[in-house]
């Protein structure tokens, strides 16, 4: 598996919206199939499930990369460490691989500057190998850049899919070297029923599922998508290993129409 700053694999499994019991054994079937890059966060409610599968799966600790992200509850001086050893106890682990700034939307608006520096100090204190940002954009990026240089920013994790490409956001962390993760590839399932990726997956005899994470590798993104079932994870796994041809990425990529999914109202003015 291909892996980017020698640690992290391009694909991985998101847990976005997985509780409970789903999400226990959806980690758990991962891991069983091969997936060893584990993304979730404070705000999921599922960091215990996913330690629990984690620690069933005896996967050894090294073997993984975990990915949590602090809630906007909890970007300030006061709570930020302490929320972050709450996620390690539930994740039964001593470190994560990634900590993210989960928004840029601090509930209490608390100064970027602020939330950053806990950022750095949780690193400092060994509770997370590396750290990085989610959602940010080109101006927040360029605040944060003022607090944290660029070569420590180990990802931006944002929304990309084929409805939603981000290039003038991708095209800004590529001249600043900053990775960019995309998050929900399938633009929760609505691309998957697309014309365009229907026909090219049956042209090569793969799933459309299978195209989506071929394109998104493509263009050197990690992804993370979400699933409850074997098969589907299954066929994610295998999208690592196909090629796309220029013409046919150029095809996806067209398909972009800016349909962002995830939007809460808290979130920044977006790059257009």
């Amino acid at each position: 598996m291909k892996l980017i700053h020698n640690e992290m694999p391009v694909l991985g499994m998101g847990t976005f919206r997985l509780e409970d019991d789903i999400a226990y054994n959806s980690v758990k079937m991962a891991l069983e199939l091969g997936y060893r890059h584990i993304d979730t966060a404070q705000i999921y409610g599922n960091e215990a499930q996913v330690g629990q599968a984690i620690v069933d799966s005896q996967v050894e600790r090294h073997e993984l990369f975990i990915t949590t992200k602090v809630w906007n509850a909890n970007l300030n001086t006061n709570s930020f460490i302490k929320s972050v050893c709450e996620s390690l106890e539930k994740l039964k682990t001593d470190y994560v691989d990634l900590l993210l700034i989960h928004w840029p939307s601090p509930e209490s608006n608390e100064p970027m500057k602020e939330y950053l520096e806990q950022l750095i100090e949780a690193k400092n204190q060994g509770l997370a190998k590396n750290i990085g940002v989610s959602n940010f954009t080109i101006d927040l990026l360029e605040e944060a850049l003022k607090t944290i240089p660029a070569s420590e920013l180990f990802t931006n994790q944002v929304e990309v899919h084929p409805y939603l490409t981000n290039e003038k956001l991708r095209a800004y962390c590529d001249s600043k070297n900053i990775h960019v993760t995309g998050y929900m590839p399938f633009a929760v399932g609505k691309v998957l029923s697309d014309e365009v990726i229907i026909e090219i997956a049956k042209s090569k005899g793969v799933t459309p599922a299978e195209i989506v994470i071929a394109w998104s590798l493509s263009l050197g993104l990690s992804t993370i998508p979400s699933s409850t079932k074997r098969s589907n994870l299954l066929s994610n796994l295998k999208g690592e290993n196909l090629q796309l041809s220029s013409e046919e990425i150029s095809k996806i990529s067209n398909l972009n129409i800016n349909d962002r999914q995830a939007n809460p109202d808290f979130s920044p003015k977006w790059d257009i």
